[in-house]
């Protein structure tokens, strides 16, 4: 199930088109910023398809019942663009343990590669929630290289992709990858993908220009 946040009008729409402008590029601070609100957003989204546990809490006049989540997820990046959408999750859910996947494209040409998963470290990952964000979809190979490097430790109970800018084509390749209690929220599809594997219009390397220029 893809869950697209441009189908209707959001606050999103203004984030997007900030962190696709060249000139406010510039500002990464800016550029992080935005890809963290983003992030944001789908947190909350997602928020809404988890489980819930009634509590009563004590407050300094009385008794308030209350709901909570029944159990945290584990928050799952790509590094290293990923990161900033990882600082997004945190900020909602603040208690859940987190989980760092290197992933990266080795080009033979520039339009053949082939995607490396160097480093992972996760903690349990066995019947959890999984949540894995990463800003940019597309061909969809790095999600489900990572994807398989995490299933080496565990059956996940239910996975959320959360990306920023994705394409139809890797779309249909994670969905095709990733069992079917998988679903993905990204902020905006973009029709085109070049012979190099790039979004357009898309909106550059993102963690080049959420981090710096890769030497």
């Amino acid at each position: 199930m893809v869950h697209n946040l441009s189908d209707s009008d959001s606050i999103i729409g203004n984030y997007l088109a900030e962190l696709r402008d060249v000139d406010i590029q510039k500002d990464p601070l800016r550029f992080r910023a935005n890809l963290e609100r983003i992030a944001e957003i789908m947190a909350f989204e997602i928020s809404r398809k988890l489980k819930y546990k009634a509590v009563d809490i004590q407050t300094p006049l009385g008794i308030a019942p209350s709901r909570v989540l029944d159990e945290q997820p584990v928050l799952i990046t790509i590094l290293r663009a990923g990161l900033a959408m990882h600082s997004g999750f945190l900020r909602y859910f603040d208690r859940a343990e987190s989980a760092y996947v290197s992933a990266y494209r080795k080009h033979s040409t520039p339009e053949d590669f082939e995607i490396y998963v160097e480093y992972l470290a996760a903690p349990v990952l066995d019947n959890r929630i999984w949540i894995i964000s990463d800003p940019m979809l597309a061909t969809g190979n790095s999600m489900n290289a990572v994807y398989d490097a995490l299933k080496q430790q565990g059956s996940p109970k239910k996975i959320y992709i959360a990306a920023g800018i994705a394409t139809k084509e890797a779309l249909d390749r994670v969905s095709k990858h990733f069992p079917s209690n998988t679903e993905i929220y990204v902020a905006v599809i973009d029709k085109e993908l070049t012979a190099q594997s790039y979004i357009v219009p898309g909106l550059g390397d993102a963690g080049d220009l959420a981090f710096g220029e890769k030497v």
